[in-house]
């Protein structure tokens, strides 16, 4: 991705995170109608307008792009550049009035994930990252991107979004990493990816994640100085087993890596 495409498609991106979130915002602790989707996880109008514009901008811009929203599916599935759409990531936390939400954005160029935008809307908190470049990190709250890059596994702040989701594990080697970290936090969807790029968390590992789920992460951890892969430490791919493992240094990802792996065999 040359120099010019990335600015062109970071100016795309921060547009439809811009519109996104003049949409989610009026709804956010409003009553709005929630809505049980076939795998049993919830939707709001709010998801759906969103998509619904951030395409719209696409068609417009791109059109020669693909995309992949979670609420719409695909169109042109067989274009180079795919974008990846999550309006809301989190959407339990949205209608319960808890800002630990955001939209999701992501550019994959022949499956590699080269741009990828987590928005905040209600904090008003985002991150943009590009493959090769440092991740920025923008907030009405302060704060530096940049994950912290001295920490040891016996003093890693170690998060995940829910217990239920560690019972589709493909193994139990997470309690071992539990066990072997400082702490767990339970709760955050993308935010605390966001998190872990601003130093604030250091480890996160989960699984049965969708790669609209992760696809915009991996340039902003990567961008933050941290590191994402499986659980195995290999890349993730939209194929891939649907576990993610993040690290705020790869001297922590290496070390969580092994005590997954030990205990998976």
């Amino acid at each position: 991705m040359s120099q010019s495409e990335h600015e062109v498609f970071a100016e795309v991106a921060t547009m439809m995170a811009d519109t996104a979130s003049c949409v989610v915002r009026p709804w956010f602790r409003r009553a709005v109608a929630v809505e049980s989707k076939t795998d049993a996880s919830p939707v709001t109008v709010a998801d759906r307008s969103a998509e619904r514009v951030m395409r719209a901008i696409l068609a417009e811009r791109l059109p020669d792009h693909g995309i992949f929203g979670e609420e719409f599916g695909p169109e042109n599935p067989g274009a180079r550049y795919q974008w990846l759409l999550d309006p809301i990531d989190g959407t339990r936390a949205f209608v319960t009035g808890r800002p630990l939400f955001g939209t999701l954005i992501a550019l994959l160029k022949d499956g590699r994930p080269v741009l990828g935008l987590l928005d905040q809307p209600v904090l008003g908190e985002r991150w943009l990252g590009v493959a090769g470049q440092p991740t920025r990190f923008s907030s009405t709250l302060g704060g530096a991107v940049g994950t912290r890059q001295s920490v040891a596994l016996g003093d890693a702040e170690l998060s995940c979004t829910s217990p239920e989701m560690l019972e589709r594990a493909p193994h139990d080697g997470w309690q071992a990493l539990k066990a072997a970290a400082r702490r767990m936090t339970w709760g955050g969807d993308c935010y605390a990816y966001g998190l872990l790029a601003i130093g604030q968390i250091d480890l996160i590992a989960e699984c049965d994640m969708n790669p609209w789920d992760w696809a915009a992460l991996v340039p902003i951890i990567e961008g933050a100085g941290g590191v994402i892969s499986a659980w195995d430490g290999a890349s993730l791919k939209v194929d891939g087993d649907r576990t993610v493992l993040a690290a705020g240094s790869p001297a922590l990802h290496r070390e969580a890596v092994r005590v997954l792996s030990a205990k998976g065999r």
